[in-house]
């Protein structure tokens, strides 16, 4: 069965669930999760799961996920993955913590994309669901959100290190989402009658003492004005020491963080920074079209006047071209399987190779040394290599490669030069691409 994972799909928000509880260790373990499966099956209304993901994957029944806690079981800790094999994407994980340990329960959902919930009838039947497990399980903490705008908000941390939030957990609001489940021990800590008064969609006290609360009917919508305003409220209520303009201006702001950003990207390079943009993840996304838009590549130095190029200074120029040739199938040798394109040496094969230096971080990630003494010159007999082949350049052979030219037009250009200061740093990836110095040669070439 082929999952559709949530990766597959452009780059865009999701529908984040988290939950962490308790279940009960009286109970056997299939007639104490038959509810959670029972709720998921009744309210996924359109999501619902239909592979289950143990030691390997299985249709979706009951029985697959009893036999996937087992198998994949360890001491103290059991899990397994629910997915879909079609539109919309979910990653789903249930886990669960065994003895000696307290039993805990920990649910995650993702359901790609967020647009998905812009129903208020969906988004109905999402809380019932969260609703049915909160009451059956003693829930901790719980909510669900545009997954962006809790990365925005600094979920789970909240500012905390790692030590501390795992300590201390949800021990206050520290931010109001979507769908909230207080537990009980947080609803004491803040107050029932206060908690239970919150100006929200809806507020319930469940059997077990938890609350549930729901700042909005629908959740695709969370970035209007109106749902900013009624999750500023509900916070600003359950937390009287922080004032509401400021929680509200920070909301919007995160608002426009998200907002859809237009792509004007330097039209010689948009390829290459469309690609880099989905990269990023999906909070940032719109920042980075924003930062990219407003970029301009720096002008190319590599290169000279073709009146003052430097002559050739070699016993053999044909062996110094044969040479310059090897140095560049070695690229090819490094790139193919990666960058099928280079066989084909085009400008097209240039910017696949910008994007997967810049992608695989390439100026960190690999040995100085090895950059300097191999990677440096085989890029730079390559990019010489292109400008030969499409531009009709000629070589002008030097013994040191720094000082080897291609000559273009009225210019001559130094690709070992240009490789060097290219593999400096990631930025000067994207600041001194191999792309951008072959659309400059090629405007001037005439």
């Amino acid at each position: 069965m082929k999952v559709l994972s949530v990766h597959d799909l452009k780059v865009e928000d999701s529908l984040l669930l988290t939950l962490d509880g308790a279940f009960s260790p009286q109970a056997a373990l299939e007639r104490e999760l038959a509810p959670l499966l029972q709720a998921l099956e009744e309210y996924a209304d359109g999501w619902r799961p239909d592979v289950v993901e143990g030691k390997r994957q299985r249709k979706y029944a009951r029985a697959a996920v009893w036999k996937a806690l087992e198998e994949r079981g360890i001491e103290r800790y059991t899990h397994c993955g629910l997915n879909r094999t079609q539109w919309p994407a979910l990653d789903m994980s249930l886990g669960l913590t065994l003895p000696p340990l307290p039993h805990g329960l920990n649910i995650e959902i993702e359901v790609k994309p967020l647009s998905f919930f812009a129903e208020a009838e969906r988004c109905h039947r999402f809380v019932e669901m969260v609703r049915a497990w909160a009451s059956h399980y003693a829930v901790t903490h719980a909510k669900a959100h545009s997954q962006d705008d809790v990365e925005l908000a600094g979920s789970p941390n909240f500012g905390r290190d790692d030590e501390t939030r795992r300590r201390d957990g949800f021990d206050k609001v520290y931010e109001v989402f979507w769908l909230n489940v207080f537990g009980s021990k947080l609803v004491e800590t803040v107050g029932r009658e206060r908690m239970l008064s919150t100006p929200a969609h809806r507020v319930e006290q469940l059997p077990n003492g938890s609350i549930l609360l729901v700042t909005w009917p629908t959740v695709a919508d969370f970035a209007s004005k109106e749902a900013r305003l009624a999750q500023a409220r509900a916070h600003a209520h359950l937390r009287p020491d922080l004032h509401f303009d400021t929680l509200l201006r920070s909301l919007h702001e995160r608002s426009a963080m998200l907002a859809p950003v237009e792509p004007r990207f330097h039209p010689d390079l948009a390829s290459l920074l469309s690609r880099v943009v989905d990269r990023a993840a999906s909070h940032e996304r719109q920042r980075r079209i924003a930062e990219l838009n407003a970029w301009q590549p720096p002008e190319p130095e590599e290169w000279r006047p073709a009146d003052s190029a430097l002559p050739p200074d070699v016993d053999n120029p044909e062996r110094s071209l044969e040479h310059y040739s090897d140095l560049a199938e070695h690229l090819v040798a490094l790139l193919h399987s990666q960058v099928p394109s280079v066989f084909e040496a085009t400008p097209e094969s240039l910017t696949d190779a910008d994007f997967y230096f810049w992608s695989e971080e390439f100026p960190t990630s690999r040995l100085r040394e090895a950059i300097d003494e191999h990677a440096v010159p085989a890029i730079g007999a390559y990019l010489g290599e292109v400008l030969v082949r499409n531009l009709g350049g000629r070589w002008i052979p030097r013994q040191k490669l720094e000082e080897a030219q291609v000559l273009v037009g009225n210019r001559v250009w130094l690709p070992f030069i240009r490789a060097r200061n290219y593999m400096r740093s990631r930025q000067s990836l994207l600041d001194c691409s191999l792309t951008w110095l072959y659309r400059v040669a090629e405007r001037h070439r005439g």
